[in-house]
């Protein structure tokens, strides 16, 4: 399938739409019905469309915007594109595939990633934290890991929700990534107790730091 048409494409968005699969989605404020296999097979079958990508995100549809993030090819967008459509990233799941998919492929992304790290706005600012955990796993050199643990040491206990998750992930990737550092971030995860009870199944990882930790830092001495 090539050269769709945006009616096209909506048409067959609606046609994917299942209740039940939306009524999971919304428990992660997510406001789409479209089961997610189902939206990477037709991702594939249209292949890199990036100017239907940009009408499609155009669009006030969830499901339209992560298919565009699928086909879109991400080193055509300028900082000023990504900035403006991370603003208008109004859930959960097309704010994460924006920045996992799309951001991160951008020659931009460090301009963005400090750009984000300070932003007033929590939801902008849980970006740069993110693509700030990126860098401490894959890319640390000329960051200071110490002093976001000052950071994080001071605002994470009060953030809002998605800026305090951001942060926390941080928080475990500086412990993990980190001998030196790792007895102080288990430390500042201990007095602060964020995601202490987060419900966890029982194959999962706990996202509570000194446990995100101690179970990566076990895994990779297997």
């Amino acid at each position: 399938m090539t050269d769709s048409t945006v009616a096209e494409v909506l048409a067959e968005l609606a046609a994917l739409e299942d209740p039940k699969a939306r009524a999971v989605n919304e428990k992660h404020g997510d406001d789409h019905g479209v089961n997610l296999s189902k939206l990477r097979a037709l991702a594939k079958r249209l292949k890199t469309q990036h100017e239907l990508a940009v009408e499609l995100w155009t669009t006030d549809q969830t499901d339209a915007k992560l298919l565009a993030l699928l086909i879109c090819r991400p080193k055509t967008f300028s900082r000023a594109d990504l900035d403006a459509m991370l603003r208008g990233a109004r859930t959960p799941k097309v704010h994460d595939w924006l920045v996992g998919y799309v951001v991160k492929k951008s020659p931009h992304v460090e301009e963005l990633r400090v750009a984000w790290f300070s932003d007033a706005d929590p939801v902008v600012a849980s970006a740069g934290w993110a693509l700030t955990t990126d860098r401490v796993a894959k890319a640390p050199d000329g960051l200071d890991p110490a002093g976001l643990l000052d950071v994080i040491e001071a605002e994470m206990k009060d953030a809002p929700a998605r800026l305090q998750w951001a942060m926390n992930h941080c928080l475990a990737q500086i412990g993990i990534e980190h001998p030196e550092l790792r007895e102080r971030a288990v430390g500042i995860g201990e007095r602060l107790g964020v995601l202490k009870d987060y419900p966890t199944p029982a194959n999962c990882t706990s996202p509570y730091a000194p446990v995100w930790i101690a179970e990566m830092v076990a895994r990779r001495s297997r």
